[in-house]
């Protein structure tokens, strides 16, 4: 038997996640039916391009609604660490990039929680693994598709 992926994810992720599935298996399912009983209303289903476009969306739709329920389904809760010792889950890690010479804040969060752009990376991200378990001071690298990054560990809240 294969054994299903967890995906780490915050309790306000999950919730999301459950409030946009009963969204779409409610109203949007029923916007969806409308236009496709709509679409048959103007006949020959053969040449009848909005009744293809709603079946798309149809199609769309579903794979959607499969794709939530096997998230929430899966889902495992990141439990938050309150240690400001050790990098964990829920810590904001300030870290200085020894090549550029700048301090980063990084906040680590469950892989359904990360953005990249804000800086929020999961312990599934190479920053984030040589991150999990380290200490104030300690230096890591990470190989990059740039190369070899180089962080000091200055403060974990």
């Amino acid at each position: 038997m294969i054994k299903e992926a967890k995906y780490k994810m915050s309790e306000e992720r999950l919730n999301e996640l459950k409030e946009e599935l009963t969204y779409l298996t409610t109203v949007r399912e029923k916007e969806v039916s409308q236009q496709i009983k709509e679409a048959r209303s103007f006949g020959d289903l053969t040449e009848n391009s909005e009744y293809d476009e709603a079946k798309t969306e149809q199609g769309k739709l579903y794979s959607k609604i499969a794709e939530i329920r096997n998230l929430i389904e899966n889902a495992e809760i990141v439990k938050v660490t309150k240690k400001t010792d050790v990098i964990g889950m829920g810590s904001k890690v300030t870290v200085f990039d020894v090549e550029r010479k700048e301090d980063l804040t990084y906040e680590m969060v469950g892989s359904q929680d990360a953005d990249p752009a804000q800086l929020k990376i999961s312990d599934d991200s190479p920053i984030g693994r040589e991150l999990i378990g380290k200490r104030k001071d300690d230096t890591i690298e990470v190989e990059a598709p740039i190369g070899k990054l180089q962080f000091k560990i200055l403060k974990i809240e």
